[in-house]
């Protein structure tokens, strides 16, 4: 999709419009973000849409039409995605669309298991929003991550799993012999299997300032918002594999970008270190730390520590990116299935929880390597657990 096929007229401080942008991001739609504080003609544009008022967001669409202070089902209405299943009942249910669900799904399709996938954002999961996967096999050149996760979908496609996108699962029970998913929406599903495969999300700093500027001057993901900041100065907060794989994607529209990394040495590979440290727009400094995020309306300063010498200084990014780690996304199921002290799911060696019938795999699941490929592995090996666990009912 070009990128001005949708265009969001907002303001950095409009929560809606965080929201929408969120949704969006997630979906990895890609749009034009106009800001009508910037930008007269755009505020002119919403105040005559929209009789005289300034109501933001205002969404217009490349078939013209328009949607104001749209709500995330309204979005996906609109982008026609499928939020509703066909059926009440399935062999498995997958809860998350990442390398680990989807894989997991084209094997039990192709076994002529009824599949059903809920995603509650982009399909794909983190490896979708990531710029360029090197280390995937059967890749020799690479393959950007959006490439990756279409494809995904496309093979699931052709052997009939079913997906639903935008729906968040809010509760699980079992009855019986069944497992029950109940969606945001109010919608519940029944399986004889379900599989957890609800991946992880980046971790957050927790400094004054952070939450505030969230979506205004902070983000999590460099394709999805760098291009916003074409020009200017940026400030990448962890030297991990991701800090400095986005980083290096940052650098195709910043002037510079600063890297900061809490420990004494960068934690990324060292073919990824070679090149950022190569590189004449990036400027790395390790023992540093974030200790707060100032501004008004978006953020507009960071204050960094110098941890070996505890001075502080103040620095003035167009934009942070933050990444520091991931948490699972699981508080859903807590109290459900057994989880480790650090949320994440506990399983036997054939990938199943405590409960009878329920599964895991992917980044979510304890002991799990945090890669595509071994994700991808996991999916394959539950899918075939759940096949024998089906086969004794």
């Amino acid at each position: 999709m070009a990128e001005s096929e949708i265009k969001v007229y907002g303001t950095t401080w409009c929560p809606d419009c965080k929201q929408a942008k969120k949704f969006l991001g997630e979906q990895r739609v890609q749009y034009l973000w106009i800001d009508v504080e910037q930008e007269p003609e755009g505020l002119r544009y919403v105040q005559e849409v929209n009789n005289g008022k300034q109501i933001v967001p205002t969404i217009v669409f490349q078939d013209g039409s328009i949607l104001v202070e749209p709500s995330n089902a309204q979005l996906a209405e609109k982008l026609g995605l499928q939020t509703k299943a066909k059926s009440p009942y399935y062999d498995l249910i997958v809860v998350g669309g990442g390398p680990a669900g989807l894989t997991a799904a084209i094997y039990a399709a192709r076994e002529g298991l009824e599949t059903l996938v809920i995603e509650r954002a982009g399909f794909g999961g983190q490896a979708g929003s990531t710029e360029h996967i090197e280390n995937f096999p059967g890749f020799p050149e690479g393959i950007n991550g959006d490439g990756f996760a279409q494809r995904l979908v496309a093979q699931s496609k052709k052997f009939g799993v079913e997906r639903l996108s935008a729906q968040e699962v809010r509760e699980i029970s079992s009855m019986g012999q069944h497992r029950l998913v109940k969606t945001q929406s109010g919608d519940e599903y029944c399986a004889a299997a379900l599989l957890l495969t609800p991946g992880s999300t980046y971790r957050r700093l927790d400094v004054p300032g952070e939450e505030e500027f969230i979506g205004a001057g902070i983000h999590f993901c460099a394709t999805c918002d760098g291009p916003l900041y074409k020009g200017q100065e940026m400030l990448v907060v962890g030297g991990g594999n991701s800090g400095i794989e986005e980083g290096l994607f940052l650098t195709k529209f910043a002037t510079k970008i600063t890297v900061l990394e809490r420990d004494p040495q960068l934690r990324a590979s060292k073919i990824l270190q070679d090149k950022a440290l190569s590189h004449p727009k990036m400027e790395i400094f390790t023992s540093h730390t974030v200790r707060s995020f100032k501004g008004d309306t978006r953020m507009r300063s960071v204050v960094v520590e110098d941890l070996a010498s505890g001075k502080q200084k103040e620095m003035t990014p167009g934009a942070a990116f933050i990444f520091v780690g991931l948490l699972p996304n699981t508080p859903f199921i807590k109290g459900l299935v057994e989880l480790d002290q650090w949320g994440y799911i506990l399983t036997s060696k054939t990938l199943e929880t405590n409960i009878p019938g329920v599964f895991a795999a992917g980044d979510a699941r304890a002991g799990s390597t945090k890669q595509i490929a071994s994700a991808a592995g996991e999916g394959a090996t539950a899918s075939l657990m759940i096949r024998e666990y089906l086969k004794g009912r």
